[in-house]
């Protein structure tokens, strides 16, 4: 389906997929406890269809993978960064039978020493949070290959921090293929990762990847599942807590935000509390904003969380009252621009137009390649268009050609 619905809202997309279904409007809305004067509005985009959970229930009654509601995954352009050879490299170097068994990478492989592959994979988080997304996939292949080599090379203490690093590795894969739509990938690096770190019993990284697999489980819809693994994660990494590094209580607080946004997206609004208490509370215990494991935990995290979450429960009062004046000057340009996409969708769905779209072009100047793939860049976009009848501003179409969902 990539680029075949490209040019349609997800409003559009589900009437597109309900004709494929043979399904009238009257079917399909009470198949989700809608009306069908509510469907005919959300598929000629006078409604945002902008909450997940309600994305989720349409795509489970269609029978098609959430993804393809959102318009995922999209086309990773070809860059200066990123190379010639992007997700398709990376899927290869995911499914290297030789991560498999006990193979070798042949003597004509030169493992890495520790010391120089913890500052390969140090910069390649790093690029990632400055939301270079092409020029970390374009990289990832030979990291993984890389580190991979490390740990069939290397011995005693020295192949359980090349463990560790293949897979944090992994980690940045699910990480990166989750904001590129690539959900099924990231769950298989996910997994990966896990199974590289799982035989040094380091509750550090093993916390950290639990991460990505929350990310893969949202990727898909997942949410339930996702809240369950929070509070498993959670118990898994308590123990480890009464003498707690900074690193750890990062890990820690932020798999609490990772979850209360699957509980938000489960409309389960007294977990996503829960969850955010138990953040804030982490946050309190560290003191100030950090980025530790690559985690920028801290209180003005929980901060953007609260927002986001306020916006999947359809507390819009919330996310407009405290969005605009959560300050992210201080993160990585990743957490910065994401919350710059809460904060344009705020402002559409109070109808300040104006507002939002700035909010939008803002984040697109400081991470293009972020915005344009990112199912809310265009989900707004194209719903701006469509309520201006025709007549869309010059500013307005530029953003929709470069996001290329417009003819």
């Amino acid at each position: 389906m990539r680029g075949r619905t490209n040019n349609l809202t997800i409003g559009e997309r589900v009437a597109w997929y309900r004709y494929r279904r043979g399904l009238s409007q009257e079917v399909l809305a009470g198949l989700i406890g809608r009306t069908a004067d509510w469907l005919g509005k959300v598929e000629n985009n006078r409604i945002e269809l902008d909450r997940l959970s309600v994305i989720k229930s349409l795509a489970e009654v269609l029978d098609v993978p959430l993804g393809d509601l959102l318009g995922e995954p999209a086309l990773l352009d070809w860059t200066s960064d990123s190379g010639t050879a992007t997700v398709p490299a990376l899927r290869a170097a995911l499914m290297n039978y030789r991560a498999l068994g006990p193979f070798t990478n042949g003597p004509d492989q030169e493992p890495p020493s520790i010391a120089a592959l913890k500052k390969d994979v140090g910069a390649l988080w790093d690029a990632y949070q400055n939301s270079r997304f092409g020029y970390v996939t374009g990289r990832l292949p030979d990291l993984l290959h890389r580190a991979q080599a490390a740990t069939d090379h290397h011995h005693g203490d020295d192949q359980d921090q090349a463990r560790r690093l293949l897979g944090l590795t992994y980690q940045l894969a699910a990480t990166q293929l989750t904001k590129l739509g690539e959900s099924d990938l990231a769950w298989i690096a996910a997994d990966r990762g896990l199974a590289a770190v799982r035989p040094t019993g380091d509750p550090l990284v093993t916390g950290s990847l639990f991460r990505s697999v929350g990310h893969a489980l949202h990727a898909t819809g997942r949410y339930a599942e996702a809240v369950r693994l929070t509070v498993d994660a959670a118990g898994y990494l308590e123990p480890h807590l009464t003498q707690a590094t900074p690193e750890l209580l990062s890990v820690y607080g932020t798999l609490f935000l990772s979850g209360s946004m699957a509980a938000a997206r489960a409309n389960d609004a007294a977990t996503t509390r829960t969850f955010l208490a138990a953040a804030d509370h982490a946050a309190s215990q560290l003191g100030a904003d950090a980025n530790h494991l690559w985690t920028a935990f801290g209180p003005t995290n929980v901060a953007i969380h609260r927002v986001a979450t306020a916006a999947e429960l359809g507390d819009l009062q919330v996310a407009i009252d405290l969005g605009p004046r959560v300050d992210t000057t201080g993160l990585p340009m990743e957490r910065r621009v994401r919350h710059a996409l809460e904060v344009a969708r705020a402002y559409s769905s109070w109808n300040r137009l104006d507002d939002a779209q700035a909010a939008l072009l803002d984040a697109e100047q400081m991470a293009p390649e972020q915005v344009h793939h990112h199912f809310l860049s265009r989900q707004l976009t194209l719903t701006w268009i469509r309520r201006q009848r025709g007549k869309p501003t010059a500013e307005l179409v530029g953003l929709a050609q470069r996001l290329k969902v417009l003819d």
